[in-house]
């Protein structure tokens, strides 16, 4: 099941144009609820086009003591991500696996900041002092 922003109010997304797929363990409806939960995600995948991101999550073990969410992200130039997470708790689980998800896509932004792919700067007079012993 696919939800996409239409141009009426009936099927608001607050994921805005992002799609979200929702596996197996969900039904229909609750695609409201996961949508809100999860609509903090919009800002953080704004740096790509909505037609180039794939978003799905899915739930195993309904009912059981502890509900597994897996949030399963694919944006170009990244291997998929996937965040998991166990807890009675579907909206719990769902918060925890979107907080998984934002470190995860945090650290890859991190790490392709230009910031973070200088190479390291030495001054002169300290690498003539260094001898190894």
């Amino acid at each position: 099941m696919s939800t996409t922003r239409r141009t009426n109010d009936d099927t608001y997304n607050p994921l805005g144009e992002y799609v979200l797929h929702m596996g197996a363990g969900f039904v229909s409806k609750e695609r409201p609820h996961v949508l809100q939960t999860l609509a903090t995600l919009a800002p953080h995948l704004g740096r790509w086009d909505p037609l180039d991101v794939c978003l799905e999550v899915s739930l195993q073990d309904r009912g059981r003591r502890e509900q597994r969410v897996t949030l399963r992200t694919t944006l170009p130039g990244l291997s998929p991500l996937v965040a998991v997470a166990d807890h009675p708790d579907v909206t719990y689980a769902l918060h925890y696996a979107k907080h998984a998800l934002i470190r995860q896509l945090e650290h890859q932004k991190a790490a392709r900041s230009p910031k973070h792919n200088r190479d390291t700067i030495r001054h002169s007079g300290a690498s003539a002092d260094y001898r190894p012993g």
